[in-house]
């Protein structure tokens, strides 16, 4: 073996490796000469994209989307965020108070496929217009797409706006893009963080002090302060008596009238005994009745604005008894696009968010087209009406008006669900009666003379109906009320031909009996009014608060009226003397003012936070914390015993409000409730009884309040400890026995099933409410939120489509899908 040649050879292994290692050598060298070929390749690409690409329209809904999508054709892609796509996080307070109140925003979940997409659309269009709504909500959407496009692209980044989504008004707003507003977003960047320090460091000692799961915020808490005060004025109102002394009187002609009695020897008459009354009432029964005056004049009522957010709420409060927060879904629904059949998407009215009654000229030139045509030229006046917009009106948006004349509510009621054509139909009259005349009454009052006593009576007719006529009131129609155009005050009755010096007939005199009436308790018309007038909060953000406070249990509402609870009460007054100025309403209206003037650029942003967190709040937090009464902890003597033990019964505050509980707890476990008398004493009410037999012994049940609430225990108790969940007056569906209940999972969901378990299996993450579907004939319905947070009454049946609105009845239920059929 040649030892020599054996060296000089190289192995196959290092052989084949150095080959290989030469072929990627060439390739590199081959990659590496390519390479300035393939940037000026990718580039050229990359111009050629951009050139043909679509502009994006991004949007906040879908169905916004889909009404732009036909206006602007191919040459634009839309899409929408489905409302914010970054948000502080719920979990924490996020906010670096000491620098310069730094928000750390997160993407919400779910939102990251959305803004990737939005993204990826992005790099390839020539520009991307921003459209969220024109409003502060819509300018911080804009403000957290653009920074999440980066840097880079914030040159091709347009904001634009419209009030209304129809061809005219988006092609404008395209054709005529904007910078993204630093100053509105800053103002609404401001309002939230400013909410989220009031809430989220309040709230965690309310937790504390009273319990947990309880929330404070800086516009809903002094709306419950309004409630509570309400109600205490009410409590403490002394009714006192009154009376009236009424003639009917007769003519030569008819019809017969009402006259009051107005004056007794010359001075105002206000009898407020009853002796005093009939006195009057003896003394005009002898006398002679006789005119000595009759005044006829001329009056004329004006029509009042368009409507702006808040008189929307009130109308549709007043007129249709829907909620601020129904009355927003369904107007957020006419704004957006209703599908019209083979027109597609129709958006019918403008902006829902406003407190501007201003008008466009286009709508204006249209509308007084539409009087002149459908009423005649005596019912349009020389120029449009014009009205002021109250101080600090964001004059930019329009008032709420129908789109369009040509979608008469006769002519798009066909395509409309009922709670959808009702309110149409509310804003379409109020925006045609604003442009119209005046409605012209005939006045006439009369003084009438009756021994020593002096009556007046007053009537009116109506002359010409002006803007009343946009209601369906015409001459001789029958009487006219204010309430058609939103004033809700009756106007007088008719009066016959009357002249000075008549003789009347008295064919009848009423004394009758009266009492002083408190003020009334809000209704959601009268507490948004009292909101708006107070300057507290926006219009924006009236439907949320009012849904709030019932939802955290702070109010209820009972046939229309808010009443505070104990709950409502108790924060109220804790909040009040721990925090006195969040909870001012004057100091409220004018932090509403500040935010405005940020908006503005008046006001810096970073300072007015400063003024407000180190200009008393913080110290506020800290007093709080400990001086603050705690009533999670606290226990009142009473002189009442315990039925069971014969110990005290202690004033205690639960999850369910504060109940008579036994001193000797945990070893006795009794309670009662109570109410407190107008003197301040306790008076222990009664155990409920129910018609529900106890599972252990078969006998009688009770209600009672433990730490979940209320359950059904045992009468015999403590002999027999037999329990059952209270019924929710829903029958089990699957049993014949059972009957529907709120339960709890191990993790402490809530869910609903039948009393009879385990021998009854049936469950439900929806609540079950009484009903049969009219559809598939199910035996129960359920009550499930919608994505819009509404609730909605469905069929639980796979496969089956009913629903309703949870506010209508059976009937009312029925005709709505037979309509919709």
């Amino acid at each position: 073996m040649n030892t020599e040649t054996t060296k000089k050879k190289a192995p196959p292994k290092a052989r084949k490796k150095k080959t290989a290692t030469k072929k990627k050598a060439t390739k590199k060298t081959a990659a590496k000469k390519a390479a300035p070929r393939k940037k000026a390749a990718a580039a050229t690409k990359k111009s050629v994209k951009v050139t043909n690409g679509k502009s994006l329209v991004v949007v906040e809904s879908p169905a916004k989307a889909k009404t732009i999508r036909k206006y602007l054709g191919t040459k634009y892609e839309v899409m929408a965020s489905v409302g914010h796509v970054k948000d502080l996080p719920k979990s924490k307070l996020s906010v670096d108070v000491d620098n310069d109140f730094l928000p750390k925003y997160e993407t919400i979940r779910g939102k990251a496929t959305v803004l990737k997409k939005i993204k990826s659309a992005a790099k390839n269009a020539p520009v991307v217009l921003l459209a969220p709504d024109p409003d502060r909500e819509g300018e911080a959407i804009a403000w957290h797409i653009a920074l999440e496009l980066g840097d880079k692209m914030q040159e091709k980044v347009k904001r634009i706006t419209f009030n209304e989504i129809t061809k005219r008004a988006v092609t404008a707003a395209v054709a005529a893009p904007e910078p993204l507003d630093r100053k509105r977003y800053e103002s609404q960047q401001a309002r939230r963080i400013l909410d989220r320090i009031v809430g989220y460091q309040i709230s965690p000692i309310l937790w504390d002090k009273v319990r947990r799961g309880l929330s404070a915020g800086r516009v809903q808490s002094v709306a419950v302060r309004l409630i509570t005060e309400r109600e205490a004025e009410i409590r403490a109102f002394n009714s006192e008596e009154y009376w009236t002394v009424d003639c009917e009187l007769e003519g030569e002609q008819p019809p017969p009238f009402i006259a009051k009695v107005a004056k007794e020897n010359g001075k105002k008459y206000a009898p407020t005994t009853e002796a005093e009354a009939h006195a009057a009432r003896d003394a005009l029964d002898a006398a002679d009745f006789k005119i000595t005056a009759v005044e006829r004049k001329e009056r004329r009522r004006r029509p009042v604005p368009p409507l702006i957010t808040s008189r929307l709420q009130q109308q549709a409060s007043k007129k249709l008894g829907f909620t601020a927060k129904r009355t927003m879904m369904i107007a957020q629904q006419l704004y957006e696009g209703v599908e019209f059949g083979l027109e597609g998407n129709v958006a019918l009215i403008t902006y829902m968010r406003t407190d501007s009654t201003r008008v466009s000229n286009d709508a204006l030139e249209e509308v007084r087209g539409h009087i002149s045509s459908q009423f005649g030229s005596d019912y349009l006046p020389e120029k449009p009406n014009f009205y002021k917009s109250k101080k600090g009106a964001q004059d930019a948006h329009e008032a709420v008006r129908p789109t369009s004349m040509d979608n008469r509510p006769a002519r798009v009621k066909q395509f409309l669900n009922r709670d959808q054509f009702r309110l149409y139909e509310v804003i379409w009259r109020a925006f045609v009666s604003s442009q119209m005349t005046p409605a012209v009454f005939d006045q006439t009052g009369v003084d009438i003379e009756a021994g020593r006593f002096g009556l007046r009576a007053s009537g009116s007719v109506l002359k010409f109906p002006g803007f009343l006529a946009a209601f369906g009131v015409e001459v001789g129609g029958g009487a006219a009320t204010a309430a058609d155009n939103g004033k809700g005050k009756d106007t007088d009755r008719e009066l016959p031909v009357l002249r000075e010096g008549q003789t009347l007939k008295c064919n009848k005199i009423i004394a009758e009996q009266h009492f002083t009436q408190p003020p009334p308790r809000f209704s959601e018309s009268s507490l948004v009014k009292e909101l708006e007038d107070k300057g507290i909060g926006r219009p924006s953000t009236y439907a949320a608060i009012l849904s709030t406070i019932v939802t955290r249990g702070y109010v209820k509402k009972d046939e229309g009226r808010f009443y505070p609870t104990e709950l409502g009460d108790l924060i109220t007054g804790l909040l009040i003397e721990s925090f006195p100025r969040v909870m001012d309403v004057a100091f409220t209206a004018k932090m509403e003012d500040e935010l405005d003037d940020v908006e503005e650029g008046k006001v810096d942003w970073v300072e007015l936070l400063k003024g407000f967190y180190f200009g008393g709040f913080k110290d506020a937090l800290e007093s709080a914390k400990t001086n603050m009464r705690d009533v999670k902890r606290e226990e009142t003597p009473t002189e009442h015993k315990c039925e069971q033990c014969d110990s005290t019964m202690n004033i205690k505050w639960g999850r369910n409000g504060s109940f008579l509980a036994c001193s000797g707890y945990p070893k006795c476990r009794g309670t009662r409730d109570y109410e407190r008398l107008i003197d301040g004493t306790l008076k222990i009410l009664p155990e409920q009884k129910t018609d529900k037999l106890c599972p252990t012994c078969q006998g009688g049940m009770l209600v009672k309040r433990g730490r979940f609430g209320k359950f059904l225990a045992c009468a015999a108790y403590p002999e027999c400890k037999g329990t059952r969940p209270v019924p929710m007056g829903v029958d089990c569906p699957d049993c014949s026995t059972g009957y529907i209940a709120e339960r709890r999972s191990q993790r402490g969901r809530v869910f609903y099933g039948c009393s009879d378990y385990p021998e009854c299996t049936f469950a439900s993450w929806d609540r079950p409410v009484s009903g049969t579907c009219p559809e598939c004939q199910s035996k129960y319905l359920v009550r499930r939120f919608s994505k819009t947070k509404e609730v909605r009454i469905i069929c639980p049946v796979k496969g089956c489509s009913y629903e309703r609105d949870p506010t209508l009845n059976d009937a009312d239920a029925k005709a709505v899908s037979a309509a919709m059929e």
